[in-house]
């Protein structure tokens, strides 16, 4: 395991399976985000990634989330016809290769509603993306009810959504559930509720297919719309809070 950019005392705490150790875990239990772990991306993402690449409309803020009772809430709000959410990383502050990370999470739902808890590269700055690669843990779209898409972007399929998976799971949108990928040198695999339901295993493995051999960092944000939310958004199920109880990465 090669560890970068790290600045917190590692912990080596060993999991219910002997084979795992917890490398980082974030429970949410302080008033406000730790900024030893999280950083803000804030805005409409202009002038250099207008609309988040995929023409949402939300603008995030600061004041979309907030910490209670050991859960972080992300709201996705409509106030003076502006949606506004909120969208955190770990870029520069945890980064990790290989592993399995997991997230225990409750979705919003409604049409227009697209939360999600992913990964990219960590020299996504440099190289540029699909190039640096991105993990999609989980991603969920309100238009979909019951669906849960797992998605791999690389430069090979030019970043479209070629490497995924579609997997239905009836009242998803009920209660929480933990979304998994487990990471190695050979394969991703993706999980919830310890449900295997895809894996990325391809036989070649260059820069373009397989950019996963690097750091990768944390992502948590719910968008609203856009190409892939969905233009077609419900106000009226607004706001709805994306809730997240804990992330866990393990070296295995």
């Amino acid at each position: 395991m090669r560890f970068v950019r790290f600045p917190l005392i590692l912990l080596l705490i060993i999991s219910c399976n002997a084979q795992e150790v917890l490398l980082w875990e974030e429970d949410f239990s302080g008033t406000g985000l730790n900024k030893e772990y999280w950083n803000f991306e804030l805005g409409d993402g202009c002038p250099d990634l207008c609309g988040w690449g995929n023409n949402e409309p939300q603008v995030y803020t600061k004041s979309n989330h907030r910490l209670e009772n050991g859960y972080l809430y992300i709201t996705v709000d409509k106030k003076d016809s502006v949606y506004t959410s909120t969208k955190i990383t770990t870029e520069k502050k945890f980064e990790f290769k290989y592993g399995r990370v997991e997230a225990r999470a409750k979705l919003p739902i409604g049409k227009g509603i697209w939360p999600a808890f992913w990964m990219l590269g960590s020299n996504h700055r440099e190289v540029g993306w699909p190039l640096c690669g991105e993990i999609d843990v989980l991603e969920y779209v309100g238009r979909e009810p019951d669906v849960i898409f797992n998605s791999l972007h690389t430069a090979d399929s030019h970043g479209k959504t070629v490497n995924t998976k579609k997997s239905t799971i009836e009242n998803i949108e009920e209660g929480f559930h933990v979304y998994a990928a487990n990471w190695t040198p050979d394969k991703i695999e993706f999980f919830v509720d310890g449900v295997l339901l895809y894996t990325f295993q391809p036989d070649k493995k260059d820069e373009k297919i397989w950019p996963f051999d690097q750091p990768f960092y944390l992502i948590l944000n719910a968008a609203i719309g856009g190409d892939f939310g969905g233009h077609d958004i419900d106000n009226d199920i607004l706001p709805q809070e994306f809730v997240i109880d804990y992330i866990k990465v393990f070296k295995n």
